[in-house]
């Protein structure tokens, strides 16, 4: 079984951090999105890996991927324009050949992790197996129709009136029979080849297509509200103690706080879970709940809570910075004396005086 990352797209409801950085290397937890989905496929024992890029953005997520190390070959597959999932898959056609695969969204995260659903899918030889999970407004996504043995009946996308509350989780395993599926349809409305129109037209075709609801947490961190969201997830729920940095006696740091090599910690409180990167200073500071700080950043005389923080960027003299993005080698400062908490979503290379 072969996988394939899907790693294209302008990412442009992140913008303007994504003007400068893929969406799916944004971090969460010091880590790119995209690292934990090539770990999770690399723990589900496959190591033959094909990455769907775009134009803008396909030499920097090569470089991400290689300079990583992971244990895993991989093939970087040019998707010229973003013509729809479906359309991707037909683009790595020449990769896939005729094994069957594993496709993943490369900004997607889910903490029950893809093995299990693997080695099940092995076991039954399903034409596709889909992921669901049961969300509060189904008209934002698209929605399975399933038996009560969670064969699919029926796909819909973004309904007006949902048949019900099992979303589409972007994890999908296929067999070879996908292919012929999407030549068979037509683009949609958006002009894209949509992968449950794939779906359906295999299922008409008579396809076996087999559902797995997943009860664990589903992050799609496609906004600046899901990525801080999913920061929060996966602090609560992966991080340990972990002090490596030169802390000094004035610190105190409480909980389950991860200080990377070479970081500084001078005068300040650290509450956990938090992570602070390599190289990074914090001096006279609050850093709490919920907060990642990249590596190389300086943290001055503020307070923040609830943001993450990008490498090289400074944060000096801000009363206090809350559910915050901030991008790479950017100055947030505040001259000012007024006491107001600041939220921010700033792209790289910025400046911001308060």
């Amino acid at each position: 079984m072969k996988a394939l990352i899907l790693s294209g797209g302008q990412g442009t409801r992140l913008r303007p951090l994504t003007y400068s950085i893929a969406k799916q290397l944004v971090p969460v937890a010091n880590k790119p999105i995209l690292h934990f989905v090539i770990e999770d496929i690399i723990n589900a024992g496959i190591t033959d890996i094909g990455v769907i890029i775009a134009p803008e953005t396909g030499e920097e997520i090569k470089k991400s991927i290689t300079n990583a190390g992971f244990p895993a070959k991989f093939t970087f597959i040019l998707q010229e324009k973003p013509l729809g999932l479906a359309h991707a898959v037909k683009v790595a056609k020449d990769y896939l050949e005729d094994d069957d695969f594993i496709m993943y969204l490369g900004d997607n995260l889910i903490n029950s992790g893809i093995k299990e659903f693997v080695e099940e899918y092995k076991e039954n030889r399903y034409d596709a197996t889909i992921l669901l999970k049961e969300v509060q407004d189904p008209t934002r996504f698209g929605v399975a129709v399933v038996d009560e043995n969670f064969k699919v009946q029926r796909l819909i996308e973004k309904p007006k009136e949902p048949p019900s509350n099992l979303a589409l989780v972007g994890i999908y395993i296929f067999s070879p029979k996908i292919f012929s599926a999407i030549d068979r349809i037509k683009p949609s409305w958006r002009g894209e080849l949509e992968i449950t129109d794939a779906i359906q037209e295999l299922i008409n075709q008579g396809g076996m297509v087999k559902a797995h609801k997943i009860t664990g947490w589903w992050l799609d961190t496609g906004k600046k509200d899901d990525l801080l969201e999913a920061n929060r997830v996966v602090l609560d729920d992966l991080i340990q103690r972990d002090i490596r940095g030169k802390i000094d006696e004035q610190t105190k740091i409480n909980g389950r706080v991860v200080i990377e090599g070479g970081a500084e910690i001078e005068n300040s409180i650290i509450r956990g879970p938090a992570v602070i990167g390599k190289n990074t200073k914090v001096k006279n500071s609050f850093i709490g709940s919920y907060t990642s700080i990249g590596n190389n950043c300086l943290v001055e005389n503020s307070a923040i809570e609830f943001s993450v923080i990008l490498d090289h960027s400074e944060i000096i003299g801000v009363e206090r910075l809350d559910e915050s993005l901030i991008g790479r080698k950017t100055r947030v400062i505040k001259d000012g004396s007024v006491n107001k908490a600041v939220k921010l979503m700033i792209g790289d290379d910025a400046e911001v005086r308060l």
